[in-house]
């Protein structure tokens, strides 16, 4: 309000004092209601008021409102002062309006009708009140009713450089709400050809409006690449002194600069052209050697805008990561910044020098300033930077650093921030795995992070060192000896107990010659530790020791015992009394052979992508690159706690082979009674929760298979002899399926007979396996059926299975397709806006992408169509779009012969009511498929 003040508004100045001298809030809203009654009288009074006093009063007004009250007159004066010629009362009434007008005010035909006078006028300075206040409303009805104006201010010769440089950011601001505004065709053209304008002003704001362009629509502004290269060029090799006006401390227009480098990024390659790409690494050499010149000024404004332009350069090359001498150079001139005393300069070259290790022509240059980075890692005060510096030494890390790396990593965790701890040890653990040559180095490692940081050592982690040993026979006899003795620790960490309680049980025998670990001191050992545990452990443990009974028959007496107590004692937990029951039963009545084969040793698991990789995927968005994740090959991760908890020893310990058959990702393991109540002639069993709870038990059979695109569970088909329902779960290329079969007749279906239809070929893409159900359902019974399904490369359609069976002596026969369609291996994947249009652009090509334009089903339903898409198995990405009703997701689909990343833009057009669905993916048959199960489908 300050310039409002000084303009001689006394009243305004006396009634700000008297807020501000205010004791009590109660005496505030008595002054102002005061005020209130005042204003209305006046406005109301037969006295015409001049421009002056709807000024004041309109000040009075605005600046009650900033105070927190409700302002519910006073608009039209507002209006009124637009009309005036005076700059200070039309700004008074754009502000008014901009701050308390809404969209939907009857005055807004007023208010649109004024602004475009002002636009027309040749005033320079109403023409740009004008512009800001459209900016500052920003709405749509502004830009529908300003879309042909702004554009014609923008480009016209006529126009004054001031009002083009607003009118590019009002453009800006407009398009940002409503991207339909900028017009295409010879538009295009001429907006690009604005990086020309002699006017460095005008050249910064319309670079600002063509970087948001060219994110919507690259191929079309394309031809803003080589000007933006040659006006770089011009201003980097100027001299301070050629650019008076937009010399900031002696760096020649900084933002400017930035805001090209910037534009260029949005390409890969940024040019084509030899002579373009000639002058741009020209122009990005001399950036590199400005940045090593003395500088010109101690003040730190310099340093700030020297170093804006040489990081935004540095983006660039290793965007561009094509030119290997400018990649070294920019390594080495980061480095320097290394020891930099500026905490901020430091963090900005860790963060630039992570992305660089990725390169392949920088990496060797990377390492050698590894021991500058462990020092960061270990010193730095602030924990952002030694954050920083712990993502560096990830990414620098190869097989010949790698020990070293982790060992210093280990050292340093033991004091790490509580914050970076669990992401280090999720660190550790895919470099120890990644670049392990002697596997025993392996589990030390893997027991050190235990030991170290138990609290922070997730499931996936301790999951996988279990995987690990069981597949390679030539370290589990060093894993059981390792975790015996780590277990011998007064103070030992649960999660240790957890892997010692699983490598003894499986390999316990290999160390059992030894005295010092015999059976019995094994079994003391670790039921020492048992009383110290969460239920879920205790379960693990249980399980252990019948495996010992298995492995170590002289300690069978000593086991029984423990069982014996725990079946007799109350225990709280129901789950552990029951399991020790089983378990004592077991040990008695089974032979010595029938024990060796229901605890058989755990078989090798199948090699799948690292779990543990996906979790740090999640946790860090767009910053573990996609080719790492795709090289590093291991199992699937395991329902470890969920098999523990199983009371059946058959499947304790091998339920973490996820390949096995009987593997119960669904929790199935349990098949549904066959028998109900004599009376019960159309209630079924409800396995499925609610799924059938509105049926309609009519002639009519309901079958619906696109529903299952977007979910797992409900009723596939329903007739009126018949009901099945489905419920599966997916876990990267493996899923698994329970039919349940529901006979709502009162007389039994004999001769029944699921039979799968998939051809040959088919299964060679997509393997389904299929258990057979007993051939007859009686009356309101229910049966299940489990299917497994293996994904080896992407398919289209889905299986079908024929269902045949006698009705009252009646033959019936029909099929229904199985909710099995390729999207059901999608894996979710997170992206922040630069990754996914980075990759966006990447998959350009003609074979990558496919698109639709359908009509809406229904009237447009866009948070239904979001839920479908979050049904759909990819991961909607909100806040990426510029446009907020476009709705885009990303995933990638998992097969065991290879992953294929896909992306998803769905864009409404709401007058229309119509869709336009594009996928872009690495694959052209899965680009396809993914388009055509969508369209259509909103």
């Amino acid at each position: 309000m300050a310039p409002v003040r000084g303009d001689g508004m006394r009243g305004l100045a006396v009634f700000i004092s008297d807020i501000r001298n205010c004791k009590s809030k109660e005496a505030e809203v008595k002054r102002i209601n005061k005020e209130l009654a005042n204003i209305r009288s006046k406005f109301k009074g037969d006295k015409t008021l001049d421009g002056y006093q709807k000024k004041k009063y309109v000040c009075k007004l605005l600046f009650i409102f900033l105070l927190g009250h409700d302002i519910d007159f006073g608009h039209m004066e507002a209006v009124n002062l637009l009309s005036s010629n005076k700059y200070s009362e039309k700004q008074i009434g754009y502000l008014f309006i901009s701050v308390l007008v809404n969209t939907n005010s009857d005055l807004i035909r007023l208010i649109i009708q004024s602004i475009k006078n002002d636009l027309q006028s040749r005033n320079p300075v109403h023409v740009n009140l004008a512009l800001q206040c459209i900016a500052n409303i920003g709405s749509r009805d502004m830009a529908e009713s300003f879309s042909n104006e702004i554009p014609k201010l923008l480009v016209s010769g006529d126009t004054m450089d001031v009002v083009k440089q607003s009118a590019a950011l009002c453009l800006l601001r407009l398009f940002r709400s409503s991207p339909d505004i900028i017009p295409g065709g010879e538009w295009t053209s001429r907006i690009i050809h604005l990086l020309n304008d002699q006017h460095m002003g005008v050249v910064t704001a319309a670079t600002s409006l063509i970087d948001a362009l060219v994110k919507r629509n690259p191929d079309e502004y394309k031809g803003c690449v080589n000007l933006a290269v040659s006006r770089l060029s011009r201003i980097v090799t100027a001299s301070y002194t050629d650019l008076q006006d937009y010399t900031y401390y002696f760096v020649p227009a900084p933002w400017l600069s930035v805001k090209l480098l910037r534009l260029l990024q949005n390409y890969n390659p940024v040019t084509e052209e030899a002579g373009v790409r000639a002058r741009l690494n020209e122009t990005l050499e001399t950036i590199l050697n400005k940045a090593q010149e003395p500088p010109k000024s101690k003040k730190v404004q310099h340093s700030n805008a020297k170093n804006a332009v040489l990081f935004e350069a540095i983006n660039l090359i290793i965007h561009s990561d094509s030119e290997p001498n400018l990649l070294v150079r920019a390594c080495n001139q980061l480095g320097q910044f290394l020891s930099n005393r500026e905490t901020n300069l430091r963090y900005l070259a860790l963060e630039s020098m992570c992305h660089l290790a990725t390169s392949e022509f920088s990496h060797e240059e990377v390492k050698k300033h590894q021991e500058v980075v462990i020092l960061s890692m270990k010193m730095e005060k602030d924990v952002s930077v030694r954050q920083m510096a712990v993502d560096l030494l990830y990414a620098m890390c190869d097989r010949g650093n790698a020990e070293e790396i982790v060992q210093e990593m280990l050292n340093y965790l033991e004091t790490a921030d509580y914050s970076i701890r669990e992401e280090m040890v999720l660190k550790v653990a895919i470099l120890a795995e990644k670049y392990a040559t002697d596997y025993t180095w392996y589990v030390d490692v893997i027991l050190n992070l235990i030991r170290i940081a138990g609290d922070y050592v997730s499931e996936e982690v301790w999951y996988r060192v279990i995987q690990i040993v069981i597949n390679r026979e030539e370290v589990q006899g060093y894993a059981a000896k390792t975790v015996f003795e780590a277990l011998q620790a007064p103070a030992c960490h649960e999660n240790m107990v957890k892997v010692g309680g699983y490598i003894l049980g499986e390999f316990g025998n290999l160390i059992a010659g030894d005295s010092r670990s015999a059976p019995l001191v094994q079994f003391k050992l670790l039921h020492s530790k048992y009383h110290l545990c969460s239920p879920m452990t205790r379960a693990l443990l249980l399980s252990t020791y019948i495996k010992f009974i298995n492995l170590f028959p002289e300690i069978r007496t000593n086991i029984q015992e423990v069982f014996r107590q725990h079946s007799n004692l109350r225990s709280a937990d129901a789950e552990l009394q029951q399991r020790a029951s089983e378990y004592l039963q077991l040990s008695i009545v089974a032979s010595t052979d029938v024990l060796a084969t229901v605890l058989e040793e755990m078989p090798s698991f199948p090699e799948r992508e690292s779990s543990i990789l996906a979790v740090l995927k999640k946790k860090k968005p767009g910053r573990v690159p996609e080719n790492e994740i795709r090289e590093s090959k291991s199992p699937a991760p395991p329902s470890v706690a969920q098999n523990q908890n199983n009371a059946h020893v058959n499947n304790s310990h091998s339920k973490l082979n996820n390949s096995n058959a009987n593997t119960d990702l669904l929790g199935l393991s349990t098949p549904p009674s066959n028998n109900i109540g004599s009376n019960s002639n159309s209630t079924l069993i409800d396995v499925l929760g609610d799924i059938y709870g509105n049926s309609n038990n009519n002639s009519n059979a309901v079958y619906n298979t696109k529903k299952f695109l977007f979910k797992n569970n409900g009723v596939l088909f329903e007739n009126e002899m018949l009901q099945i329902g489905v419920k599966s779960e997916f876990r990267q290329n493996l899923g698994r399926l329970g039919l349940f079969y529901g006979n709502k007749t009162q007389v039994p279906l004999t001769n029944f007979n699921p039979v799968l239809q998939w051809s040959a070929e088919d299964a060679l893409k997509l393997n389904v396996q299929m258990k057979a159900v007993e051939p007859t359902l009686e009356a309101g019974a229910q049966i299940q059926q489990l299917l497994t399904a293996e994904c080896i490369e992407d398919y289209a359609d889905a299986p079908t299975i024929e269902i045949s069976f006698r009705y009252n002596g009646t033959q019936q026969k029909f099929s229904i397709k199985l909710p099995l369609s390729v999207n059901k291996f999608f894996e979710p994947t997170e992206m922040n806006a630069e990754s996914f249009f980075a990759r966006w652009k990447n998959l350009s090509g003609e074979q990558q992408r496919a698109q639709k334009v359908f009509k809406a089903g229904q009237p447009l339903d866009l948070p239904g169509a979001r839920n479908k898409l979050m049904g759909f198995g990819m991961q909607l990405l909100d806040s990426v779009d510029p446009n907020p009703d476009n709705m885009v997701c990303a995933g990638i689909i998992h097969t065991q012969s290879q992953q294929v990343g896909c992306l998803l833009r769905l864009e409404p057009n709401k007058q229309a009511q119509m869709f336009r669905l594009t996928i872009r993916a690495s694959k052209e048959t899965v680009t396809r498929e993914i388009c055509d199960l969508l369209s259509d489908q909103f």
